[in-house]
């Protein structure tokens, strides 16, 4: 695919316009504290990219409670967790957009291209809100309405529908292996921000490198 046949870009979220994921992660370290489980790297590391219930029984199991709590009381846990999240989610300020990205965007903006977001979270309107950058986004895929989760191409080839474009004129930013291999499966122009990412089309290390120029210069 060639540069000049990009008309639209569709960014995942968390590590990529904003580090979200220390919220979880607090979160989570808040809720093992009142269960009783021991917060281990290991434990939070088991996380990531798992269903918020599915966390949940990680950190009843790793503290030997799987049995101390009834659905209602484990779905209600799941809620406070959530809860807490969304209180620190509301501690966002533009100043917490990752390096790079807040010019990534003008520039989006400046030269006409379409901008939307495609991210797992449910609760990526607020977290642009508080970014200050939901003017950007003409559409944000809506996860609740998805079959499938990354690494199925799905959630990139909705966001494509959403900028009326085909995949072949969209690029999709990650930085995570399961993202880059959901927007190359959907046809479109990976680009990656991790040096350990295998497949993104357009890689950089992380986002203070990237620029219209910078991907233009990669795919020539």
């Amino acid at each position: 695919m060639k540069f000049e046949d990009l008309k639209g870009f569709a960014f995942d979220l968390d590590g990529v316009i904003a580090d979200t994921a220390r919220f979880h992660g607090q979160a989570w370290h808040q809720l093992a504290d009142k269960v009783g489980t021991e917060w281990t790297p290991e434990l939070a590391d088991s996380l990531k990219g798992v269903s918020r219930m599915d966390s949940l029984e990680l950190i009843l199991k790793a503290g030997g409670h799987e049995n101390d709590y009834t659905q209602e009381e484990k779905e209600a846990l799941a809620t406070e967790k959530n809860d807490n999240y969304i209180k620190l989610v509301e501690t966002l300020t533009p100043a917490d957009i990752l390096p790079g990205m807040k010019n990534l965007l003008d520039e989006l903006k400046d030269n006409g291209y379409h901008i939307v977001l495609a991210s797992a979270s449910k609760n990526a309107p607020k977290v642009l809100k508080y970014l200050q950058i939901t003017d950007y986004f003409e559409g944000i895929v809506d996860p609740a309405k998805l079959s499938h989760g990354k690494p199925d191409p799905e959630i990139y080839s909705e966001a494509a529908k959403l900028m009326n474009l085909p995949a072949n004129q969209v690029a999709g930013l990650e930085d995570a292996q399961a993202g880059v291999e959901s927007i190359n499966r959907a046809g479109e122009v990976s680009i990656g921000f991790g040096a350990s990412l295998k497949d993104a089309a357009v890689k950089f290390d992380d986002t203070s490198e990237v620029s219209l120029a910078a991907i233009e210069e990669q795919m020539a």
